[in-house]
């Protein structure tokens, strides 16, 4: 073999490389899509079990096909405070597991028969089959007009596309068998420090373990690679994996560069446990297959018996990873009582839409409830003034407003991806509530700016409207946390009981207006702390009014087309069920009566 056929024969490798790993990328990214709101509810079921976590990491790794991106994920939720640190360290374990999948996949390029076997079984070959696959995923692609359906069409393309590939670098690895340095270089690989830096360095540079697995396999058709050569790489590429979550960990929170570390830990461990294991067994009984060549089934089958062995090793030390992890990568001094609500919106997750809306749903549910902590800062500061409550209050709606920042610019991104039609309502349902939470923040640094200024100016409610304020406190508290829980769990039920509850709040919102005029005029309080009483009322009364707004959202999100109007919700609450309405604003009526 010359110059130029070497270089040929290179540049056609690199060409099936690129057609393998695009084809990859593909057909994990319509698995991806077809699962949908799926991975949503997966990510539900990530407890604390170490087998569940374990179980779903590799399931949902199998199904996108890379472990790498599983592991972004994870980082990213972790990142979000979305997933517990010690729950991501069994999905992580797991993903670990699922990426074998691929290399099982590929082996079947292998089966191929030639030579005397029959014209149905020619047919059935795998190479035979692969223009077959690439038509129907075309076609499918083409003449669907659901998401769906365009989603089933990208997987088979991209598993044609990732079998051309496999079968361009295989034709191409064939003829180095002839180069006497192709074979050296193998040799020199049985070394078993050698052989798992070229699987980390390799893994690393494409940032996926099943890529250069199935790099290995291809070239294993040569017939130079032997077991003692593999075994190393096949551990080292497991190491390099790791780059990409240690990558996506820059710039994250504390337990996301944990989990992270975790990955990077959990393969480390092992490729040492099983260099030290394998090369003690060689040097005392010895191998009968150490110096035979392997296949793509034998690399197959090492990849995925070193993972798994690997992960039932490691499931009982669980607690011992999230530990040595808390170690190595300390928690930061000197956080301030905001950091707490404050939840980064990671990009990462919008490869995955679902994952990406629930994450904007979690930080929305953090801006609620730090809303409500204003509201319930801002009712305790009329009961006993201090700059300190004051502070934080403010801090706090800071917060609140880089939140809604943050949230709405994270929804337009999350808009420009490819969505289903209930991702859609979603997304603008949370378009929605993002601008109602932020309001009721904004009235309940109102309402504490009203008591700084009784404050301020030595001014003070007389008992009748001290009494009367802690009612209507009372009920716009119980609309809010209402609200809020409505919102969490996109409950019809309870969305309902929000708009009699409101009815009720502006009730006593005219009943406390006319009784603080009658005090008025009759001189039992002050003009000044007049104004302040009746701005209070106003300021409750629009929170309540937000919270109707969210429920007309929550309520509008389960349709199946748009969100309902205000005039129709309350509509359709009179009309529709008027014994059960009535019952509520009666039962409202009783618990905050004046």
């Amino acid at each position: 073999m010359d110059g130029f056929d070497l270089f040929l024969t290179i540049l056609t490798a690199l060409g099936g490389l690129a057609l393998f790993i695009y084809g990859m990328n593909l057909m994990g990214e319509g698995l991806e899509k077809a699962s949908g709101s799926r991975l949503e509810k997966v990510l539900d079921k990530m407890t604390s079990n170490a087998f569940v976590g374990v179980f779903l990491g590799a399931a949902v790794t199998a199904i996108i096909q890379s472990s790498s991106a599983t592991t972004v994920i994870v980082v990213g939720l972790v990142n979000a405070g979305m997933l517990k640190l010690r729950s991501a360290i069994g999905v992580i374990m797991g993903a670990n597991i699922g990426t074998t999948v691929t290399g099982q996949i590929l082996r079947l390029a292998e089966l191929d028969t030639s030579g005397s076997a029959s014209k149905v079984m020619e047919l059935l070959q795998l190479k035979s089959l692969i223009p077959i696959i690439c038509l129907v995923g075309l076609i499918i692609v083409m003449l669907s007009k659901k998401l769906t359906g365009k989603n089933i069409g990208q997987i088979f393309l991209g598993l044609g596309i990732l079998f051309t590939g496999m079968s361009a670098m295989t034709a191409a690895v064939k003829p180095l068998a002839e180069l006497p340095a192709f074979g050296e270089a193998f040799a020199a690989m049985s070394n078993p420090v050698l052989g798992v830096l070229v699987g980390a360095g390799v893994t690393a540079i494409i940032q996926s373990s099943s890529a250069s697995v199935g790099i290995l396999q291809a070239m294993s058709t040569s017939g130079l690679i032997t077991f003692s050569s593999a075994f190393p790489i096949i551990m080292g590429q497991n190491i390099g994996t790791t780059i990409t979550s240690i990558l996506s960990a820059i710039g994250t929170t504390t337990n996301a560069k944990r989990a992270a570390a975790v990955h990077l830990m959990f393969n480390l461990i092992g490729t040492v446990i099983f260099l030290v294991g394998i090369y003690l067994i060689q040097s005392l009984i010895g191998f009968p297959f150490w110096n035979d060549p392997i296949d793509m089934g034998g690399i197959a089958n090492f990849h995925t018996i070193f993972n798994v062995t690997c992960t039932l090793i490691f499931i009982p030390f669980i607690k011992g990873f999230e530990k040595l992890a808390t170690i190595v990568i300390r928690d930061k001094k000197n956080k301030t009582p905001v950091e707490q609500f404050t939840l980064t919106l990671d990009e990462r997750l919008l490869k995955s839409p679902s994952l990406a809306i629930a994450q904007a749903m979690h930080t929305l549910m953090s801006m609620g409830n730090l809303a409500k902590y204003n509201f319930d800062a801002a009712k305790e500061q009329l009961l006993s003034y201090t700059e300190e409550r004051a502070q934080i209050i403010k801090q706090n709606d800071e917060s609140i407003d880089r939140m809604e920042d943050g949230l709405n610019s994270y929804l337009v991104k999350i808009v420009e991806c490819e969505l289903t039609e209930f991702e859609n309502r979603r997304v603008t349902m949370l378009m929605y509530l993002t601008t109602e939470f932020s309001r009721i923040g904004a009235y309940s640094i109102n309402l504490s700016e009203n008591s700084e200024t009784l404050h301020a100016d030595g001014l003070a409610f007389s008992d009748s409207a001290k009494h009367e304020m802690e009612v209507i406190f009372a009920a716009v508290d119980d609309i809010i946390n209402t609200s809020i829980e409505a919102t969490g769990n996109t409950d019809t039920n309870l969305a309902y009981k929000i708009e009699p509850l409101e009815e009720t709040v502006d009730a006593l919102n005219d009943t406390l207006k006319s009784r603080h005029i009658d005090r008025l005029k009759n001189g039992e309080c002050a003009v000044e702390s007049g104004v302040v009483f009746l701005d209070m009322l106003v300021n409750l009364e629009r929170i309540a009014d937000h919270c109707s707004n969210i429920a007309v959202y929550v309520m509008g999100s389960t349709r199946e087309h748009e969100h309902i109007s205000r005039h129709e919700y309350i509509e359709n609450l009179h009309s529709k069920t008027p014994l059960e309405y009535k019952a509520l604003l009666e039962d409202y009526g009783k618990k905050y009566v004046l």
